[in-house]
């Protein structure tokens, strides 16, 4: 099998390649990256020593997709993942969607010249802003937590979670847009052409070796932040940090990779799933504040309650349709996953620096 994985030299890239590389035999994995991002010549070297190529090209060009080998498999690793893309003078709209829609069609059209099965890698972002920003909370142990009205009066909401059901109507952010976009394409593609698809929106990944930036994972930007003194804020809402995500490992997204490219194109399994660490690893800002604490000291956390544009108070995807479907669950802890990074950070007491 051969297995070609865009954004191969980001963080979520390059731990499901090496991955992958343990859990399927017979597998020859092929890499994809514009190397743009500062940190990527670590994952390129990590790929490399195992023995994976790594090719530069970009998404976005055409080009650099048709000069490629075919493959059964691609695996889109690769996106913008800020949620603020477009909006916050960082980058543009149209660098956005450039490269998370337009690259999405690249890569379908290769699929299609191959006759290659897809794999996206999605977002939570995709579910709709306003009756998640307006859900009803309550405070419990430092952390927010749906009541039960907002249980009862959101559908696609229980306290397992967000599930596939809830809105997707917009607003979503752009970047929601993009990908719940490149979702529609992706199905419409497997549906003309017979290409197996399977679409992932995931939760936030997280892990050790993780770039630092905010927008790439709060988990290990929170946890780097913390160990090199940087300032850190809480911001929005009661300026407390009681805001929630779930945390998920790539590793425990590899596992469900090697289960879909293996299953090629099963008619039994849903095209669409939630993959997410889901409410076992859900953790606020200030509940990650305590572990670094204990972990490194206390400090002071700044308070900012005026929120920024798409924030939201509580992001938990429930992830048990793919549980049912796949047999899968996730096996790394939230514990593990803070202990990784935390041993991560105490090795490299630069890393925001360097990959940032």
């Amino acid at each position: 099998m051969r297995i070609l994985i865009t954004g191969a030299c980001g963080f979520v890239g390059s731990e499901v390649a090496l991955a992958l590389q343990e859990h399927l035999s017979g597998v020859a994995i092929t890499g994809l990256d514009n190397l743009s991002r500062r940190g990527s010549w670590r994952n390129l070297e990590r790929l490399e020593q195992r023995g994976i190529r790594v090719l530069h090209g970009d998404i976005r060009q055409a080009a650099d997709l048709e000069g490629l080998e075919p493959h059964d498999w691609l695996i889109d690793a690769a996106a913008n993942p800020s949620v603020l893309a477009g909006v916050d003078g960082k980058a543009s709209s149209r660098q956005l969607v450039e490269h998370n829609l337009l690259g999405t069609v690249q890569m379908l059209e290769a699929c299609k010249r191959w006759g290659a099965g897809f794999v996206l890698l999605s977002t939570s972002r995709v579910y709709s802003i306003p009756p998640l920003a307006a859900m009803d909370v309550k405070t419990r142990h430092g952390a927010f937590t749906p009541t039960p009205y907002a249980v009862a009066a959101t559908p696609g909401l229980s306290e397992a979670g967000i599930s596939e059901a809830f809105s997707t109507a917009a607003p979503v952010s752009l970047y929601g847009a993009t990908k719940l976009a490149s979702e529609a394409l992706a199905l419409e593609y497997g549906e003309a052409f017979g290409l197996p698809v399977w679409i992932n929106r995931c939760g936030v990944l997280a892990g050790a070796g993780q770039f630092g930036k905010a927008d790439q994972g709060i988990f290990a930007y929170w946890l780097h932040s913390w160990r090199e003194q940087r300032p850190l804020r809480y911001i929005g809402f009661d300026g407390q940090g009681h805001q929630v995500r779930d945390c998920l490992h790539p590793q425990d997204l590899a596992r469900l990779l090697a289960l879909q490219v293996q299953a090629g194109d099963d008619q039994r399994k849903p095209r669409l799933l939630n993959v997410a660490g889901g409410i076992e690893t859900a953790c606020s800002l200030q509940q990650l504040s305590c572990w670094c604490s204990e972990r490194w000291g206390v400090r002071a956390v700044a308070q900012s309650p005026e929120p920024r544009p798409y924030d939201l108070p509580w992001v938990v995807l429930d992830q048990r349709a793919c549980r049912d479907a796949w047999g899968w669950q996730p096996q790394i802890s939230r514990e593990l996953v803070l202990e990784e990074i935390a041993v991560f950070a105490d090795g490299n007491p630069n890393w925001i620096a360097l990959s940032a």
